[in-house]
């Protein structure tokens, strides 16, 4: 079976069209790996991690996408959430904070060596 993880890294708070289009192609690609039956994760790193709470608002453009992908959301990276003052949102709208990997002077990140080693395809967006 095919195996895909989706890390969204990305920062909605550049307010550019990339940005934006960015994760939609991710939200998309996780679509796309679900609906052919994949084991796929959605992970949001880096400043990545300030989308899980833009993602819930029913306003959002990419709203609905997600909304139709987020039980394959594995959750945020609780390091990067902290040092982009994103991690409030991310445990307001009830996603997991990753702590796996834990690198020094950090509250942990997701392990992509981990999902590498399960035979996981990493994509970044």
């Amino acid at each position: 079976m095919q195996k895909a993880a989706i890390v969204i890294f990305s920062d909605p708070k550049s307010g550019s069209e990339e940005s934006l289009g960015r994760v939609f192609n991710a939200l998309a690609a996780a679509y796309d790996f679900k609906q052919r039956g994949a084991d796929v994760q959605l992970i949001f790193q880096g400043a990545g991690t300030r989308w899980a709470s833009e993602l819930v608002n029913p306003e959002h453009p990419a709203h609905g996408l997600f909304s139709a992908v987020k039980d394959k959301v594995a959750g945020v990276s609780c390091g990067c959430a902290d040092v982009f003052g994103a991690r409030e949102g991310a445990v307001e709208c009830g996603m997991e904070l990753i702590t796996e990997n834990a690198v020094p002077n950090t509250t942990g990140l997701p392990s992509l060596a981990r999902l590498t080693e399960e035979g996981y395809n990493v994509l970044t967006f």
